[in-house]
C-alpha cells in the first residue's frame, strides 16, 4: 500500500472553494503549500500533487503544471490535453497505483491529495490516506465546495501560531490517522 497525505485550507463552514477558485488570497498560506509539497529529504527525489481537473482548472495557467513537483490530474477525459510532463489517471486508486511501480517508487518521496471536493471524499475514506495539513480560516467566505468531516478518523497533532492576513486569521494544523480509526 502506497501512504499520501491530503493539504486543503478551509474556512470556518469547512468551505474551500467558490465558483473554481479560491475566495481568499493568503501568500503566507501559498508560501506554506509550495515548501511542503515540494520539499523531500532526498535531493534526487520529488513530491506528487495528485488533483481533480477541476482543481488543476483553478491554477493559473502560468503555474501548471506546479513546477518542482509530479503533477498528476484525475479526469475522466479518454484523451486530455494537459502539457507534458503531466499525468493523468481516471480514478484515484490508478493514479496512486502508478506510483507503486519501480520506477516511480526510485523518483518519489511523498505524495500529497490537493484538491478538489470529490477526490478530497473518496481520500478520506481510504486507509493510507495518513495524514492532513489543514490551513484553518478563521473567517467564512460565500463557498460552494467544501471539505469533508475527517475528526473521528483523524488526531491533531501539531499547531502553527496564528497568522493574519487581509484582517483574517488562519493557523495551520498537522493531523493524523488514529490508529484504530473506524472508517466510513
Amino acid at each position: 500500500m502506497i501512504f499520501f497525505s491530503m493539504v486543503v485550507a478551509m474556512d470556518l463552514q469547512r468551505g474551500i472553494g467558490k465558483a473554481g477558485n479560491l475566495p481568499w488570497s493568503f501568500p503566507g498560506d501559498m508560501k506554506y503549500f509550495k515548501t511542503l509539497t515540494t520539499k523531500t529529504t532526498t535531493p534526487r527525489k520529488q513530491n506528487v500533487v495528485m488533483m481533480g481537473r477541476k482543481t488543476w482548472d483553478s491554477i493559473p495557467q502560468e503555474f501548471r503544471p506546479l513546477p518542482n513537483r509530479i503533477n498528476l490530474v484525475l479526469t475522466h477525459k479518454q484523451y486530455p490535453d494537459f502539457p507534458s510532463p503531466v499525468l493523468f489517471a481516471d480514478s484515484l486508486e490508478k493514479g496512486l497505483r502508478l506510483f507503486q511501480t519501480s520506477s516511480y517508487q526510485e523518483k518519489i518521496e511523498d505524495i500529497f491529495i490537493i484538491g478538489g471536493e470529490e477526490i478530497f471524499e473518496v481520500a478520506l475514506k481510504m486507509p493510507a490516506c495518513k495524514k492532513l495539513y489543514i490551513t484553518h480560516i478563521q473567517h467564512t467566505f460565500d463557498c460552494d465546495t467544501f471539505f469533508p468531516h475527517f475528526e473521528q478518523q483523524f488526531k491533531q497533532n501539531t499547531t502553527s501560531k496564528t497568522l493574519q492576513e487581509n484582517g483574517i486569521p488562519y493557523y495551520f494544523a498537522e493531523y493524523q490517522r488514529h490508529t484504530n480509526a473506524n472508517l466510513p
